[in-house]
């Protein structure tokens, strides 16, 4: 794989919700986006078709992708945005295509099922970020941050050690999704120190809802002693919170894991507790001294940082500091 440039091509693919229909505005604004910085956008199969609440049957969205990963000419391929279902697409991933012609492959939230799942297959890195409706149809001065540390990441010949810079202010206010009616409010960012202490492994993880319908099998990659934990949410009500982390825990990787970058949670709903995601995190993790830094912009909020699975990264939870110390392409 190599860094994208100006000029390169980026395919597009839905691989759950139909959001270049649903979401026409949005979607023509966050291509448009793009476009003007320099890119070429090759829509995948799926752009503009809609199933109800999803953009194909498994296979179709499956063979949607497929068609971009078996492409030569990409640089990159990014999902248009996540959902719910993209855990029924694995089974007919052409994983031996990814093989044949790694690119960089980028997308959040339900795409996790999509990156991990290559990744368990495959051993090859993806990436944890941007989406393209939901990150680059955002608008300024939000969008401008975010294409500045996919800029950074993607991009340029940034050196290791990289240490993640923490944005100055954050939203995840739930405005402005297809036309600019307010600006959004902002808030002063700080991440926050969950546990103290320092950890170097491999980063491992995303979505937690996602990972509750494929963790356990063949496309869950395995998460070895001494890996980092990312994992992060959006949405959630504060009994599926604890549902999610206590399914983290039976499944061992609060034991093998040897830290924990808790993403910030976009519209948390605490039903009441006044508790916060973080808060549930430390119940599960039942007195485990493991460093935990909570807040993180690798996330669903507004800016986002794209961060490499596979790729080893440095946690100072109570320096609150992310260091890349791997290359990551």
């Amino acid at each position: 794989m190599n860094r994208l440039n100006q000029g390169d091509k980026i395919g597009i693919f839905s691989p759950s919700s139909p959001a270049s229909a649903h979401s026409k505005v949005r979607f023509e604004r966050a291509k448009a986006f793009l476009e003007e910085k320099g890119f070429t956008i090759v829509e995948g199969a799926l752009t503009g078709k809609q199933d109800h609440y999803r953009s194909g049957t498994p296979k179709e969205r499956a063979d949607e992708l497929n068609e971009l990963l078996r492409r030569t000419d990409l640089a990159m391929i990014m999902s248009v945005i996540g959902g719910t279902n993209s855990n029924s697409m694995l089974p007919y991933i052409d994983y031996e295509a990814f093989k044949d012609n790694p690119k960089l492959l980028v997308g959040y939230s339900d795409a996790t099922a999509i990156l991990l799942g290559i990744h368990a297959k495959t051993g090859i890195t993806t990436y944890y970020g941007p989406s393209l409706v939901p990150s680059f149809g955002e608008f300024p001065p939000l969008v401008d941050d975010t294409y500045r540390f996919f800029e950074d990441y993607f991009m340029n010949d940034t050196v290791v050690p990289y240490e993640v810079p923490m944005p100055p202010f954050w939203s995840d206010e739930p405005v402005n999704w297809a036309e600019k009616t307010t600006d959004k409010t902002l808030y002063r960012n700080e991440w926050v120190t969950g546990n103290p202490g320092s950890a170097e492994g491999r980063l491992m993880g995303g979505n937690v809802s996602t990972m509750y319908g494929f963790i356990g099998s063949e496309y869950f990659p395995e998460v070895k002693k001494g890996d980092i934990l990312l994992i992060e949410d959006c949405g959630k009500h504060a009994s599926v919170v604890e549902k999610n982390f206590a399914m983290l825990k039976v499944h061992g990787l609060f034991d093998k894991a040897a830290g924990i970058i808790l993403g910030k949670h976009e519209q948390f709903d605490d039903g009441g507790t006044g508790k916060k995601p973080l808060d549930f995190l430390l119940e599960q993790l039942d007195g485990r001294e493991l460093p935990v830094l909570a807040e993180f912009d690798t996330c669903h909020t507004h800016p986002m940082h794209p961060l490499a699975i596979g790729k080893r990264i440095r946690l100072d939870a109570g320096e609150k500091t992310v260091t890349c110390v791997e290359e990551w392409i």
